[in-house]
């Protein structure tokens, strides 16, 4: 599949995924996100980049965060949303996706943030589209979520400063995650040496080590050192099968409790993309304490998204 993101001046036409975009580029977006992060302290929260622009927000797979989070940095750029009901949409009574991204486009669609429970679809959809129209994958399947990721290295950026330095281990269920290829391959892109995986076996994807990532079995060993944790959660709703004996038990050796954290580098941050699941991936002493910075990372995912919108709107 041709891979659409980049013009042929090598500007960012779409935004499917981390995979493939140059260091230049991603460290664009995180600087231009720092210029918006003061419009939400403003007493009127808006800029006029994307004043007259529609949009449309196309969610064929449940989400609260990422939804509310776009719909909010679109509003604050001046842009027009669209929020589509996917339950009362064509798609639901039999129309191909491509003929509803069609109709919608007739409408004068200037960008869509496409979440598809498909692996691929976003894709095809920025395949599919004319010049003057801009995709952002907002989550597809278990292949990636780039502005998570993106807003994941902002946060990292923000405490820790320098990428080259660090140690950086992700937690959980990484086989069915997207938000873990994104982040792993941010991480290695912007120079960070040594990038760590924990999980169990049966959550833990063959090809990690090609990546350039240690893999560990044991959550103590792996966290030895560590300066920044990114905890997943256990993704029930992808799983086929009985990949763990239970909850419980998964907590017990891979949830982040204050002593498990206790073995990282004393001004460790800990992170999460959520929903959270206290109790099972990780404790609320540590989802609470003073070296979370999850709530951080909702702040920090408005800029990066006005941020790739903003520069999305100035590419042909």
């Amino acid at each position: 599949m041709r891979h659409p993101q980049l013009n042929e001046h090598g500007e960012l036409r779409h935004l499917l995924s981390i995979e493939g975009l140059p260091r230049d580029l991603i460290t664009h977006i995180l600087d231009t996100a720092s210029s918006f992060l003061e419009v939400s302290d403003r007493a009127v929260k808006k800029v006029p980049l994307l004043r007259g622009k529609s949009v449309f927000n196309l969610f064929f797979e449940n989400s609260t965060r990422t939804r509310t989070t776009f719909e909010i940095a679109a509003t604050r750029l001046s842009a027009d949303v669209v929020n589509l009901d996917v339950r009362s949409s064509s798609t639901s009574k039999g129309e191909s996706l491509l003929d509803t991204i069609d109709n919608l486009a007739a409408m004068n669609a200037d960008m869509f943030v496409v979440r598809h429970a498909q692996s691929g679809a976003p894709y095809m959809i920025a395949q599919h589209v004319g010049p003057g129209l801009h995709v952002i994958n907002a989550g597809d399947g278990r292949h990636a979520h780039p502005t998570q990721g993106l807003l994941d290295m902002y946060t990292i950026r923000h405490f820790k400063k320098d990428f080259t330095q660090l140690r950086v281990a992700v937690v959980g269920d990484i086989l069915h995650s997207r938000v873990a290829r994104s982040d792993i391959h941010a991480l290695t892109t912007l120079g960070v040496p040594e990038v760590r995986a924990i999980g169990p076996l049966t959550l833990l994807p063959p090809g990690l080590e090609q990546m350039g990532v240690r893999v560990f079995t044991d959550m103590k060993a792996g966290l030895k050192d560590v300066d920044v944790i990114i905890m997943l959660r256990l993704q029930n709703e992808r799983m086929r099968g009985a990949l763990l004996p239970s909850a419980q038990e998964f907590f017990k050796h891979y949830g982040l409790t204050p002593e498990k954290l206790a073995l990282a580098r004393p001004d460790a941050i800990v992170m999460h993309p959520g929903p959270m699941n206290r109790g099972v991936e990780i404790d609320s002493a540590v989802a609470d304490g003073a070296q979370s910075v999850i709530l951080s990372q909702v702040t920090f995912g408005i800029a990066i998204r006005m941020a790739v919108m903003s520069i999305l709107a100035g590419t042909r």
